[in-house]
C-alpha cells in the first residue's frame, strides 16, 4: 500500500545517474533514488538514466525508453524485468545461486543472463539482442520467429556469445534466415545511445552522447541503422572498438 516503508527483500537498488528528463512510476526521477520491486522506469526523448541493482548488476537506459524492475532479490539472485520498447545496456553478475535467474521480457522474446555484458534493441514486432561479453539465451515468444541468428540453436532457445547477434520478430522477414556476426558499427551505436557521464549535463541534446562506461542497452533499430551508415563511414578497418569506451583503442 502507498505510504507504507518497503522491506528489504522489495528493495531493488537506486538510480546512480541520469540526465532529464526521465520519470520513477511518473514522477520526475532523481538520483540516489531508492529502487523497488514493480518500479517502472521511464525516459523521454533528451533523458537517460542508469540503475544500480543490489547485487552489483547495471542497467542503462537510453532516451524513449521504458523498463519496469518487476523483481530483484540479490540474496537469491531473482531478477525478472519487462521491457516494451527503448534503448537498454546491462552488465550483469554472475549467477552463482541454485535457481538463480537474471530475465528480461520483451514484447517477442526472454533474455536469460548467466553474467555477461548484452546489447538488446527493442522495437515494434522486433527484439535485437547483442552479446558484447560473456553469453546470452535468447527465447522467442508466441509466434514469434528467428530472423537472423549466429548463434547457436538448441530446441527453441539460441544462445549468443561475444561477438554474435540475434533477431526475433513477429513478422516474417521478406529475406528469410540470415547469418550475421555483430557490425562494430551497429555495437558502436548501441553504446553511445546508452552513454551516461559521471557528471551529466543539466540537459543534453538528443543523440548526444557522454563518457560513462559498463552499462547495457535495448534500443531502436531504426537508430542503429543510422549508427551503420555514420559509423562505418569514420572507423577503417584497423580499428579494434573496445566494449568499455566510445573509442577504438
Amino acid at each position: 500500500m502507498l505510504g507504507e516503508p518497503q522491506s528489504a527483500a522489495q528493495q531493488a537498488g537506486q538510480i546512480g545517474a541520469l540526465i532529464p528528463a526521465a520519470t520513477r512510476n511518473t514522477q520526475t526521477a532523481k538520483v540516489n533514488e531508492e529502487l523497488d520491486w514493480n518500479d517502472l522506469l521511464k525516459t523521454a526523448h533528451n533523458g537517460r538514466l542508469r540503475a544500480n541493482l543490489a547485487d552489483g548488476s547495471i542497467l542503462s537506459l537510453g532516451s524513449d525508453s521504458e523498463l519496469r524492475i518487476v523483481q530483484h532479490d540479490a540474496a537469491s539472485q531473482q531478477t525478472s524485468l519487462e521491457m516494451n520498447f527503448g534503448k537498454m545496456r546491462s552488465q550483469v553478475v554472475k549467477i552463482t545461486k541454485p535457481g538463480g535467474k537474471f530475465e528480461v521480457k520483451t514484447p517477442n522474446a526472454v533474455i536469460g543472463v548467466i553474467g555477461t555484458h548484452f546489447i538488446a534493441l527493442v522495437e515494434k514486432n522486433k527484439t535485437t539482442v547483442m552479446c558484447i561479453e560473456g553469453r546470452v539465451s535468447v527465447t522467442p515468444l508466441g509466434n514469434a520467429q528467428v530472423a537472423q541468428n549466429s548463434g547457436q540453436s538448441t530446441n527453441n532457445s539460441i544462445t549468443v556469445n561475444a561477438g554474435q547477434m540475434v533477431v526475433i520478430t513477429s513478422v516474417p522477414p521478406p529475406g528469410g534466415y540470415q547469418t550475421l556476426d555483430t557490425p562494430p558499427a551497429v555495437q558502436q551505436g548501441g553504446l553511445l545511445a546508452t552513454d551516461i557521464p559521471e557528471n551529466p549535463p543539466a540537459t543534453v541534446r538528443p543523440g548526444a552522447a557522454g563518457h560513462g562506461s559498463g552499462l547495457i542497452f535495448i534500443g531502436s533499430a531504426i537508430a542503429v541503422g543510422v549508427a551503420i551508415g555514420v559509423t562505418a563511414s569514420r572507423s577503417g578497418p584497423s580499428c579494434k572498438q573496445n566494449p568499455y569506451r566510445n573509442a577504438c583503442d
